[in-house]
């Protein structure tokens, strides 16, 4: 059977182009493949739950582009779905001198990229959050929380009713274009599809490679790792506390941010992973260390980055230390109030000179694109990335 579209990757940014795809060729046959046997297991499932308002990214950025209109679509989608979500800003604190300046650059380039925000004092830091201190901060309102979960299971109920086929634990194996299709082999069967969009986050690359591309990046996992606050603690906060990221680096820092569910979670940092996939602390994966280890631009990278990275090695190894780091703008925390949680890890492509993408990319044939790189905020921006996709594959 020959379907008009193919669709690799359950995540929301492959749940979002699928949605596309389907609004803008009405009846169109669609298959989505999940390596996994549910949807959203990786980066969508453990992501901090942010509506990013867009702040950080450089103004004329597809990041800041997307970001700014996918915060927008992301809140009409969970109005029109019944999904809540909150409005509970974003507080930037600068805590040393040296940050302020930093503090004031990004608040010109939120006037850049149109986006309200406010500098506040330390008098005004405290008013409105008590258990915070800081120098300066900027405030930005429009940041908000919601779960991914489940705006991604929205999105798969639509997809389906429009006739999408979801399979799970369904894997290529093969994949290969011809003038008139493009045929991906899992397990003992061929699939066939005019058309093939991957959105493979962390198998990004193996995917595009696999089809042939000649891409010159690799993916380099980071642990996210967080810690979520004793429930008594919970509330230390109403909005999302941020520091100010450190220049280069396409991290955000350890934050405190209010989950939906009426938690609080740290972090994460950003730890250097041994193992695309695996979540327990630890973990290692003889093809993905091979992997990384046979990739110029990662030591070159990791010779870029040495000083943050060893910082994150601290922070991950001893929890007195990770601590210290949000006690910086929120002194009251202790270590009793840091109970485990599952960490994240993030796909991040680094290119052969060492230098960490910071933008989308997208990369295709005649007749496949390949989302290959689909940092933060992707999840904010899904629906206009999933527009993107639809309206760049080729007729």
């Amino acid at each position: 059977m020959m379907r008009d579209f193919c669709v690799i990757g359950g995540g929301i940014v492959g749940l979002a182009t699928a949605r596309a795809l389907l609004a803008r060729h009405p009846g169109a046959s669609l298959v989505l493949l999940e390596k996994e046997d549910g949807l959203g297991r990786h980066q969508t499932g453990h992501n901090s739950g942010v509506i990013h308002s867009g702040i950080y990214y450089a103004p004329g950025s597809l990041k800041a582009r997307l970001c700014r209109e996918g915060a927008a679509r992301t809140k009409a989608f969970c109005r029109d779905h019944g999904i809540p979500y909150e409005d509970r800003g974003k507080l930037i604190v600068a805590t040393r001198p040296d940050e302020i300046p930093r503090l004031d650059a990004l608040h010109a380039r939120a006037g850049e990229n149109g986006i309200r925000a406010a500098l506040t004092d330390a008098g005004e830091i405290r008013a409105r959050e008590p258990a915070i201190t800081g120098l300066k901060a900027i405030f930005v309102p429009e940041a908000a929380i919601v779960d991914y979960k489940r705006v991604l299971a929205a999105l798969a109920d639509e997809i389906t009713a429009k006739g999408a086929e979801i399979r799970f634990a369904t894997a290529p194996s093969a994949i290969r274009e011809t003038d008139s299709q493009v045929e991906v082999t899992t397990g003992a069967e061929t699939l066939k599809a005019r058309r093939l969009i991957a959105c493979a986050g962390l198998q990004s690359d193996r995917l595009a490679r696999m089809a042939g591309l000649p891409i010159r990046h690799r993916i380099v996992p980071f642990r996210g790792e967080y810690w979520r606050l004793r429930p008594e603690r919970s509330g230390v906060a109403r909005a999302m506390i941020y520091p100010v990221p450190e220049p280069g680096l396409p991290f955000l820092g350890v934050h405190l941010t209010p989950m939906i569910d009426g938690s609080m979670t740290v972090g994460p940092n950003a730890m250097l992973g041994l193992s695309r996939e695996g979540y327990p602390k630890f973990s290692m994966n003889a093809r993905d260390m091979l992997d990384m280890a046979g990739f110029p631009g990662f030591w070159r990278s990791l010779a870029k980055n040495i000083r943050p990275g060893l910082d994150e090695v601290g922070n991950s190894l001893f929890k007195r230390r990770y601590l210290a780091a949000c006690q910086r703008y929120c002194p009251s925390l202790t270590l009793e109030d840091m109970q485990p949680m599952e960490p994240g890890i993030r796909a991040q492509a680094v290119g052969p000179d060492g230098s960490m993408v910071q933008d989308f990319l997208i990369e295709g044939t005649a007749r496949m694109l390949h989302v290959l790189n689909a940092p933060s905020p992707a999840a904010t921006s899904a629906l206009p990335i999933g527009e993107m996709i639809a309206d760049r594959l080729p007729g």
